[in-house]
């Protein structure tokens, strides 16, 4: 196995979180900083963020890591292609990462950006539609089904809860429970209330032309047309595994519960940030929270190097 120099910080994730704490360690101009990342994740499949300042006409999440990234090479941060399996320490106190292929990685200090992935079910015409007429936060996205036809594709409660909070925006809500999971009775009754039909059929296919949504097919053959989607499955994938082998508190979701001002996780030296952690999930949110983060791990490392040379 291959190991590397000792950094002053790892990175795990170059989604929006990582890289805006990339950014913001570089322009320290004091530290080695690495980013590592497996080329994965939310932001790689969200085609249109909407909501974020200075872009009014959207920008994709690609578009935003490649730009990040940029932007963070440029201020002297070092990127690395892997998949990281195994996070331990060693008896120096260093973070010790093992990669897929074995490659280890040291570090004084760590940031964990790994976030999360939705659970959704593969269908011809979802990925196309994903960020473009198709959402999956209604604090990012709500705005864009304002007085539109909009169908919710989920299962059970999950589903039912979307189209309920999504009523009051859009022009009309259909729920479609794709997986057939029962939804609580109370649930049932609001949706009734709320006149939002329910639908418990499995879908074939998502309609587009151009990313936009057009109609969702049925099982049956049947068509229900409408203007944008959500998707709400549940149970989505939330990549604590590293966190958890470092034996930093989680949440009962596998969120991993951070200092409210420092993001530091309740390991020594171990911070996290964006959609890992316990926050709204909003892409603005994990900018914040990963320059919130890199300003704590500069105080932290500064604080460490004058100890070290006193």
């Amino acid at each position: 196995m291959m190991d590397r120099d000792v950094k002053d910080c790892i990175i795990v994730g170059g989604g929006i979180a990582g890289l805006q704490a990339a950014i913001q360690l570089g322009r320290y101009s004091a530290y080695d900083v690495l980013v590592i990342d497996r080329g994965t994740g939310r932001s790689t499949i969200c085609k249109s963020y909407r909501n974020i300042l200075g872009w009014p006409e959207g920008v994709s999440g690609e578009e935003l890591r490649q730009r990040g990234r940029k932007q963070a090479e440029a201020v002297g941060v070092a990127f690395a292609a892997d998949d990281i399996r195994k996070a331990e320490r060693d008896e120096a106190k260093c973070f010790v990462l093992t990669g897929k292929d074995g490659t280890r990685y040291r570090a004084k200090s760590m940031l964990l950006a790994t976030g999360l992935m939705d659970r959704f079910p593969k269908l011809p015409g979802l990925m196309s539609t994903l960020g473009t007429s198709v959402f999956v936060c209604p604090d990012c996205d709500g705005y864009e089904i304002q007085d539109r036809k909009t169908v919710v594709l989920g299962s059970g409660d999950p589903g039912a809860n979307m189209s309920i909070l999504l009523s009051e925006r859009a022009k009309e809500i259909i729920y479609v429970n794709h997986e057939g999971q029962p939804a609580s009775s109370e649930n049932m009754t609001q949706l009734a209330n709320l006149g939002i039909p329910y639908i418990e059929k499995r879908v074939t296919e998502i309609q587009e032309e151009g990313g936009i949504l057009s109609a969702v097919v049925l099982e049956d053959g049947s068509i229900i047309r409408a203007e944008r989607g959500f998707i709400s499955f549940g149970g989505n994938m939330i990549y604590s595994e590293l966190a958890e082998q470092l034996g930093a508190e989680l949440e009962h979701n596998r969120h991993v519960k951070t200092d409210p001002r420092s993001k530091m996780t309740s390991v020594e030296l171990l911070w996290a940030a964006g959609d890992l952690g316990v926050h709204s999930e909003l892409t603005t949110v994990a900018m914040g929270e990963g320059a919130t983060a890199a300003i704590w791990i500069h105080k932290t490392l500064k604080k460490m190097t004058s100890q070290a040379v006193t």
